[in-house]
């Protein structure tokens, strides 16, 4: 409520957040796991002597670099941007809670970024010695910025004894942070294979290629087999109400589940049936094929992560709307246009019920809902007369559970059900003014 309100037509910000950090986590999991490929395959090339593996090693340290310091570290900062300016509330209090840990995570991502320019421009140049070390030290200071992170995601849905003790260590190690740490290391691995099908499968050398798309495939199968196990642990850790809309409670929910456990069984087939058993005929056209297949197990799996903390955006802390449970009272009381700093409005709107609506709705609804574009609002309500409307805004929680609870006035709620008749209509707004109360001024009272 202490910031503007940024709207995105059409789609809404949250789509445009899913958009960016899809795309993010799919290339910042494959810099982590990529980076132990890398040490683990130049090792191997080492070991055995066999220099063509080393210059394969050295040829996908550069598409390593490409994408990940390049793509990653973009959309990296457009997470920031898209969720800074859609739910600025939730980011500054993650940021205040967890200053340290940012801090300790942008050491750690200083130190992998340069960490991976020198492993790139090492080759040919270090000692293999030297040159294994920098590598490691990519690869660990890319998972210890991962470590940090996923304590920080992973609170947002499992708070633990928190708002309790309003503890950092009881925020940072929450209930669902080892599992949900297990999960995306093997995430790392499987991907590092994916994205290794994609160069491996334009060698040249048909014997090289062989066993360079036969081991990338192997690290496909070695993430996915984890991931099934340690997502159930994780699920084990989630509250009631998570675990209720993932498994029925929502129907749109529950499909992109399936569709994450489809998509995953497609990937894992696709492996097996393709790089595993036919490296020497598997073209990288099938390997962006695998490649986008994992792309879309990706963003199923994310998007359920982040619709099955509705109500909430911080579990039992602030719902999607910024507003916060502790703060309902008060809000409820004074009126929420009267709290919001930048949504007050003019005095010859006092008992403008259609205006006043108009503000509610993109206050306490534009987070999820635009008008007429993704999750309309006036296709949801389609039909609805005023009686319905009134009530089921009132009850709006108990009616769906996703959905936190109308805070506001009565004045608020009957100018919020005259906003969306008005949107039914397309047309003028309803005549019926705001009932006149000796306290009306407090909608633009601070």
């Amino acid at each position: 409520m202490n910031y503007p309100i940024w709207d995105v037509p059409l789609t809404g910000g949250g789509l445009l957040i899913a958009a960016v950090a899809v795309v993010h986590v799919f290339i910042s999991h494959f810099a982590i796991g990529g980076g132990l490929f890398l040490v683990l395959t130049e090792c191997m090339g080492l070991r055995t002597r066999d220099a063509s593996v080393l210059a394969y090693a050295k040829r996908h340290t550069s598409f390593l670099t490409l994408v990940a310091l390049v793509f990653g570290a973009v959309t990296g900062v457009g997470v920031w941007w898209t969720t800074a300016l859609v739910n600025p509330s939730a980011v500054s209090a993650l940021v205040h809670l967890f200053a340290w840990v940012w801090a300790i995570e942008w050491v750690f991502f200083l130190v992998e970024i340069v960490a991976a320019l020198v492993y790139r421009y090492g080759w040919d140049r270090m000692d293999p010695r030297t040159h294994q070390a920098v590598g490691w030290v990519y690869f660990a200071s890319a998972w210890l910025s991962l470590l940090m992170i996923n304590g920080i995601l992973t609170f947002m849905l499992t708070s633990g004894k928190w708002p309790e003790t309003q503890s950092l260590t009881d925020a940072w190690l929450n209930p669902g942070m080892l599992p949900s740490l297990v999960v995306r290391s093997a995430v790392c691995v499987a991907l590092a294979g994916v994205y290794a099908l994609i160069t491996s499968s334009q060698l040249a050398d048909a014997g090289l290629k062989q066993r360079m798309v036969r081991y990338s495939a192997k690290w496909v199968i070695a993430g996915a087999a984890v991931i099934p196990i340690a997502g159930l642990w994780f699920a084990g850790t989630l509250p009631d109400q998570a675990r209720f809309l993932a498994s029925g409670g929502t129907p749109i929910i529950t499909a992109f589940t399936a569709a994450s456990v489809l998509l995953s069984g497609l990937l894992i087939a696709g492996t097996l049936f393709g790089p595993m058993l036919f490296p020497r005929q598997t073209h990288v056209t099938f390997a962006c094929v695998l490649a986008a297949i994992a792309l879309g197990a990706t963003g199923a799996t994310e998007w359920v992560r982040e619709a099955v903390r509705k109500p909430y955006v911080i579990y039992e802390y602030m719902y999607s709307n910024s507003l916060r449970p502790a703060d309902l009272a008060d809000v409820s009381s004074v009126g929420l246009l009267a709290s919001s700093r930048w949504h007050v409005p003019a005095k010859s709107d006092w008992h403008q019920p259609v205006t006043i609506g108009r503000s509610v709705f993109r206050v306490e609804c534009s987070s999820c809902h635009t008008v007429s574009g993704l999750n309309s609002i006036k296709f949801a309500t389609r039909g609805w007369d005023k009686q319905f409307l009134d009530q089921q805004i009132q009850y709006l929680n108990t009616l769906k559970g996703s959905m936190p609870p109308f805070i506001g006035t009565d004045e608020e709620r009957a100018g919020l059900v005259a906003y969306l008749i008005s949107l039914q209509a397309d047309g003028p707004a309803p005549s019926a003014a705001l009932p006149a109360r000796s306290r009306g001024e407090r909608l633009c009272r601070r």
